[in-house]
C-alpha cells in the first residue's frame, strides 16, 4: 500500500551545464527551469519506487510548476517530493513538490505519476516504429 505522506528529497550542485543558458530554455547561466523540473520528477518517482511490485514502473503524466526565483551556479539546489493522494484504482499517485537553494523557496508545484507494467509500456511504446 502507497503510505500518504512519503517524500524524496534529492540535492545537487548547480554547474555550467545545468543552467538555462546550457540547455537553451534562457539565455542567462542560471539554474535552468528544464533541470528543475527534472529533479522535481526523480525526487516523486524516487518516493515511489520502494512501493511498486517487481515488473512495475512509474511514468510521470502531469507536472504544473512555478520556478519563482534565481540561483547561480556554485550553488546547490533542493528538490523535494511529498505524496498526497493515490487514485481509489491505486494508479495514479499525486505529489506535491518544491524545490529551493541555499537562500530559499525557488519553485513548487504538483506532479501526477502513473503506475505501469514496465515491459507492457515499452511494448507499446516501440510498436510505434512498426506502423
Amino acid at each position: 500500500m502507497i503510505l500518504i505522506g512519503t517524500k524524496c528529497r534529492l540535492e545537487q550542485a548547480v554547474t555550467p551545464e545545468l543552467t538555462a543558458k546550457a540547455v537553451g530554455s534562457g539565455a542567462l547561466p542560471v539554474f535552468g527551469t528544464p533541470f528543475m523540473a527534472a529533479m522535481m520528477e526523480n525526487a516523486a518517482l524516487t518516493a515511489l519506487q520502494s512501493f511498486l511490485a517487481e515488473g512495475q514502473g512509474s511514468v510521470g503524466t502531469h507536472l504544473d510548476i512555478t520556478h519563482d526565483a534565481p540561483t547561480p551556479v556554485g550553488m546547490k539546489v533542493f528538490a523535494e517530493a511529498e505524496i498526497t493522494a493515490v487514485s481509489e484504482n491505486g494508479k495514479m499517485v499525486d505529489f506535491q513538490v518544491t524545490a529551493w537553494d541555499e537562500k530559499g523557496p525557488i519553485g513548487k508545484g504538483v506532479h501526477t505519476r502513473a503506475i505501469i507494467n514496465s515491459g507492457k509500456f515499452l511494448a507499446k511504446c516501440n510498436g510505434k516504429l512498426n506502423g
